[in-house]
């Protein structure tokens, strides 16, 4: 078994679907809006959004375990940024995930218009999703947090990737 964090390997759940989603999602609204689908074919996107904000929680929840591993090593104010990221990223996504529920409960002529919400939704959930992996990348590449979890600290002291006080 590793002891490495499992925060790194679940967060690349909600990322790539973050990536992918607004494919699928303006795929099956322009598909809905020319009725060359059902709306019910919308439940593809709705449980791909749920997939991804529950990995997102998830890796939200194991995130906050390693925070405070890295606390000693990253200033407080870098490992804040990304969790307000990730957190306003996982929120976000929930928010698309009812609209896209919303697609199939809709009056039949109102699905299309909420489809294509969804699928601008799903941008947004993109670029934050961006958002939050940079400021998570800045704690593993600059901070050296990927490093806490081998015991290694490869920075001369006061550089980033050694103890921090502050």
């Amino acid at each position: 078994m590793t002891d490495l964090p499992l925060h790194p390997a679940i967060v690349h759940v909600p990322l790539g679907l973050a990536f992918v989603m607004p494919l699928v999602a303006t795929a099956l609204a322009w598909a809905i809006w020319w009725a060359k689908l059902p709306r019910g074919a919308f439940a593809i996107v709705a449980g791909l959004q749920l997939v991804l904000s529950v990995a997102g929680f998830v890796a939200i929840g194991l995130g906050h375990d390693d925070a405070e591993k890295a606390a000693a090593y990253t200033p407080t104010p870098a490992i804040e940024a990304h969790e307000e990221a990730a957190e306003t990223f996982v929120w976000v996504s929930v928010g698309v995930l009812a609209l896209s529920v919303a697609t199939l409960f809709v009056p039949r002529s109102k699905a299309p218009i909420l489809a294509a919400v969804v699928a601008a939704g799903t941008v947004a959930v993109t670029a934050l999703a961006v958002d939050a992996g940079r400021k998570g990348g800045t704690l593993v590449f600059q901070y050296g947090a990927g490093s806490l979890a081998r015991g290694q600290h490869a920075a001369s002291p006061g550089e980033p990737g050694r103890p921090h006080h502050g």
